[in-house]
């Protein structure tokens, strides 16, 4: 059945809910997993990409196949170089933060040189980077959107093994996240956080090859298997587009029902 030119309209209304036109995004970790899929994802609602990654070779191949992508280099933790980077970007209206680390060691045994190194890249790093990029809103008077990622480790002690350091820092970034929603909202800057469950990137590459840990992880979540990049992109871009404009202190579970047992 064809649909009536009034109709047509309201559906292209609806669609607008969902564009990112003339915006300028920035993502920390961008190069690979859920931060290239975010990328992509982003430049097809519209907006303009910035990949942030350490790694300046694999975030320059990553933006070269996003139509008008650019990449730099930055290391999260460095808070001069963040304010140096976030200065050369010009109108950043939304900001994803990516870039995270985990080095998994049993509570007794963890390294305080390796809970450092988590906690600066995990939550320091996340802070800098929203930090910098609400000044340039606040300064322009611009809204915004920041979106953390977080974890299900983050809402949970679960696991597979022990990983105090992560859990730890992921449960802080879903409440810098609440914390910064209620600071910055009077600046029309909304501040939200997915939790993807266990992902397939190269993130958990060590897990993705041991078929017993696989099946592990399977068992825990209802929906019997792990999140594809893709999925908690889409999460990221509905937190960072019109369709969210009343949702802000957020952690939204991407999870397959994880968090629901």
């Amino acid at each position: 059945m064809a649909l009536s030119r009034e109709q047509d309209m309201t559906n292209s209304q609806r669609d607008l809910h969902y564009r990112l036109d003339g915006q300028i995004s920035v993502i920390t970790g961008g190069a690979s997993g859920i931060g290239l899929a975010t990328a992509e994802l982003l430049a097809a609602m519209g907006a303009g990409v910035v990949i942030l990654d350490q790694n300046i070779d694999q975030a320059e191949a990553a933006a070269a196949n996003i139509p008008g992508a650019t990449a730099l280099a930055l290391d999260v933790t460095d808070a001069g170089a963040v304010e140096q980077t976030f200065d050369a970007v010009s109108n950043i209206s939304i900001l994803v933060n990516c870039a995270g680390i985990a080095l998994r060691h049993p509570a007794l045994e963890h390294p305080l040189d390796d809970w450092d190194r988590v906690a600066a890249v995990n939550v320091t790093g996340s802070f800098l980077c929203a930090r910098a990029a609400a000044r340039q809103m606040i300064a322009a008077a611009r809204p915004g959107s920041i979106i953390n990622t977080a974890s299900i480790m983050g809402l949970s002690g679960g696991g597979l093994y022990p990983n105090i350091s992560y859990q730890t820092t992921k449960g802080a970034l879903v409440n810098m996240t609440r914390a910064l929603a209620v600071e910055w909202a009077a600046h029309h800057i909304r501040v939200n956080a997915v939790a993807p469950t266990y992902v397939r990137t190269p993130f958990i590459a060590p897990l993705l090859a041991q078929p017993e840990l696989m099946e592990r992880i399977k068992d825990m979540t209802p929906l019997r298997r792990l999140a594809e990049p893709e999925e908690v992109a889409h999460a990221i871009g509905f937190l960072a587009s019109p369709a969210a404009a009343m949702i802000t202190g957020h952690t939204l579970p991407v999870d397959g029902g994880f968090l629901a047992r």
